[in-house]
């Protein structure tokens, strides 16, 4: 074996708190060493996730106690993906993050200590086999989801972390509720576990259960209508932890919701249910984003609505279905980031953050216009780049499944969505610059790291192969619920 699971959770930990130590040693170390850390556990997801291609599922046991007694890290084809991608965005974050601010050596210590605990938060969730560690790293997540979003003094940051804050208790509340009840019913907590006894809990406890947990980790997936943190931590935080929010954080809800809905319960009507409250989600964030003059504003409706149309995905309940999920996921962690980072800088020394201040900056920032307004293109599905094949594939699934109206109202919202990006960016490139906007260029390590997410968007919509492989690998094993309880259960 190249490595253990483990290390995904241990060696971000320690260097998180090791990073103040560092400091007193070499204070540049404090910004140096997030960076080898995540480049590392890069390295090693993806030497992992090859390995597990062609041998199959990684099983780790922590202390040696062998499930469903033991805490267990699971790295399949599905979660491997996953933590490949958030491993090589949090490492794209870091890199942009780099004298992304000339702040003292104190805040970038606690940003950077941050950050690497948002990151072990949200792969601890996708990795973990257990509901109720996968609850310690929720509250891992969150805690520093909520400091992230207060970085800033001076604005109304405190505020906005206070209602993530809010809705995360209501978050806490509701999972402990749901990891209670299953506890109480089947007396286990490991996942594999509870999917093989989940017929032995009465109906109407599996449903309450499951509604729990939806209403648990909708808060972080940003599911309507319990997102009402989201735009406000997402205009409020810096920049470079609006992309995080939307590439990793929000990844990680999904997840949460896919894992339970598709492989712990078996409850009729639940992939119905999801395609539901995906579709409100949607229709409702769309229209709330063509409302917006904050840009920051109208990427964080326009995140939440790309995340009610993956679950539309998922709900559509067939390995098609979840094969354009998985490939809506991969394209949003790719192409949001993008506008958010490229966003930043085109409004960095704005106080306001309008879309007014947008006005003619193609002439003064020509790569970092150029390169939000390939985002935009991008997340409409406009071809021949990446979210073409991936809005393609979502409404191939529905057109297979005779869902007629999905397709309906999901090209109709997209009409939306083209309207309201388009509107920005021709504010870039045939208004006039505002007299009082100030562009600041992008620092050589920004602009690498907008560069390569670009890249990606058109290599994947050139030739979406690429990747594709890969989204059938994870889907299958998503959909295989009874390998994924033999895998874990026979580990021992």
């Amino acid at each position: 074996m190249v490595g253990s699971p483990i290390l995904f959770v241990a060696v971000p930990l320690l260097a998180a708190f090791l990073i103040p130590l560092l400091g007193f040693i070499w204070k540049e170390l404090v910004r140096i060493v997030p960076g080898i850390v995540l480049l590392y556990l890069l390295i090693l997801s993806v030497s992992l996730y090859s390995q597990v291609l062609q041998e199959g599922t990684i099983v780790e046991q922590i202390g040696g106690w062998a499930p469903p007694w033991g805490i267990n890290l699971v790295f399949s084809p599905f979660t491997g993906l996953l933590t490949t991608l958030m491993l090589f965005l949090a490492f794209i974050i870091w890199m942009y993050s780099y004298r992304f601010k000339n702040v003292d050596f104190e805040p970038s210590k606690k940003y950077f200590i941050l950050l690497l605990m948002l990151v072990t938060g949200s792969i601890g969730i996708v990795l973990t086999g257990d509901i109720f560690n996968q609850f310690v790293f929720i509250e891992i997540m969150s805690i520093s989801g909520y400091a992230l979003t207060a970085f800033y003094t001076g604005r109304d940051s405190a505020e906005a972390s206070f209602k993530y804050l809010l809705m995360g208790s209501l978050s806490s509340m509701f999972l402990l509720l749901a990891i209670i009840l299953i506890y109480s019913q089947l007396g286990t907590l490991n996942m594999a576990d509870i999917a093989s006894k989940a017929h032995l809990m009465r109906p109407e406890f599996r449903v309450l259960a499951l509604v729990f947990f939806i209403v648990g980790m909708g808060i972080e997936a940003e599911i309507f209508p319990l997102n009402g943190w989201a735009p406000d931590a997402y205009s409020q935080a810096p920049g470079p932890i609006g992309a995080a929010f939307s590439g990793i954080v929000v990844k990680a809800g999904i997840y949460s919701i896919i894992r339970v809905t598709f492989t712990l319960f078996d409850v009729e009507g639940s992939m119905q249910f999801l395609v539901l409250m995906g579709m409100i989600t949607l229709v409702v964030a769309e229209m709330a984003a063509i409302k917006q003059n904050k840009i920051k504003r109208m990427l964080a409706y326009s995140s939440i609505g790309q995340m009610g149309l993956v679950l539309v995905a998922f709900g559509i309940g067939t390995e098609e279905g979840v094969f354009a999920a998985l490939f809506l996921m991969v394209n949003h962690a790719l192409i949001k980031p993008l506008l958010f980072l490229s966003g930043s800088y085109l409004v960095f020394n704005s106080t306001e953050k309008s879309i007014r201040e947008l006005s003619g900056l193609g002439k003064y920032l020509p790569l970092t216009s150029f390169l939000f307004a390939l985002g935009a293109i991008a997340i409409v599905g406009m071809p021949p780049l990446s979210g073409f094949w991936a809005k393609w594939s979502m409404l191939s699934a529905a057109a297979n499944s005779d869902m007629i109206l999905v397709i309906g109202l999901v090209l109709m919202v997209s009409i939306v969505e083209i309207v309201y990006y388009f509107r920005v960016v021709n504010r870039i490139y045939f208004f006039k610059k505002e007299e009082d906007v100030e562009p600041k260029k992008p620092t050589l390590n920004a602009m690498v790291s907008m560069i390569v997410l670009g890249v990606l968007i058109v290599a994947i919509g050139f030739y979406p192969d690429l990747i594709t492989s890969y989204l059938h690998e994870a889907s299958e094993s998503l959909m295989d619920k009874g390998k994924y309880i033999q895998d874990v259960l026979s580990a021992g």
